[in-house]
């Protein structure tokens, strides 16, 4: 985007392991994806492991500029990143006099905690990409423009008695109402992944991809859901502005 090569929350090689305990919750890729060259960029939305994901960071170029969560920041400068960006709620950060970063308020991660969802601004197009990738949407987006893509579920992760701590279906239905995004693309909807662990056995995924797409044409949203393969490389041609 804006002529740059960026990398958002990446989980690219070794297994996803919440706090070193693999009995609770363990995620494998059933086949690795090659890290990319030539990044220009790491946003971090959050310090969670699928988020800020230790093994992945440990094989990158720790002289990348990273733009973070505050939790984020935590975790990559004790990793010896070298350039780290912290961005609160309600501030922007522009890299490369092109791209605006902004930060929102996300995810709430227990009581006390709550990590960023990201608006991504090209200056010259002024194409727009929304990203918050548990589905937590918060007011601040009422003060948005429309976006051109959005980037969050669109189906619920579901615990028993707890209900859906990723939040798709009305909430996507929702967020595209309001930012009347071009496109959608949805995050935690598994891809080529074996999951195993306690908490897997817990979790139950409500509504379907192809669900969401009729829902959005029976609400006369012209919005379409792509939904790549992990490793794939899509272009997606918006039609008010450059391809991004």
């Amino acid at each position: 985007m804006a002529g740059q090569r960026i990398l958002l929350d990446p989980w690219l090689v070794g297994p996803l392991v919440f706090g070193n305990q693999p009995w609770f919750f363990k995620g494998e890729r059933a086949k690795t994806i090659d890290i990319p060259e030539s990044i220009d960029l790491i946003l971090l939305s959050q310090g969670l492991p699928d988020h800020a994901h230790v093994p992945t960071l440990k094989q990158l170029d720790r002289s990348i500029p990273v733009v973070a969560s505050e939790n984020a920041t935590k975790v990559v400068e004790e990793l010896g990143y070298t350039d780290v960006t912290t961005l609160a709620h309600g501030e922007t950060f522009t890299w490369a006099d092109r791209l605006q970063v902004q930060a929102l308020p996300g995810s709430p991660i227990g009581p006390f905690l709550v990590e960023n969802a990201l608006v991504l601004m090209d200056q010259a197009s002024q194409s727009r990409i929304y990203y918050e990738p548990h589905g937590f949407h918060s007011a601040a987006i009422d003060q948005l423009e429309a976006a051109d893509i959005i980037i969050a579920p669109i189906q619920d992760l579901v615990l028993p008695l707890l209900g859906p701590f990723i939040q798709g279906g009305d909430f996507a239905l929702e967020v595209v109402k309001k930012l009347q995004p071009q496109f959608i693309l949805p995050t935690a909807s598994g891809g080529e992944v074996e999951y195993s662990g306690m908490l897997d056995k817990l979790l139950s995924m409500e509504g379907t991809i192809d669900g969401f797409r009729q829902r959005l044409q029976e609400n006369g949203c012209d919005t379409q859901v792509l939904n790549p393969s992990p490793g794939d490389r899509i272009e997606v041609p918006l039609s008010s502005s450059v391809p991004s």
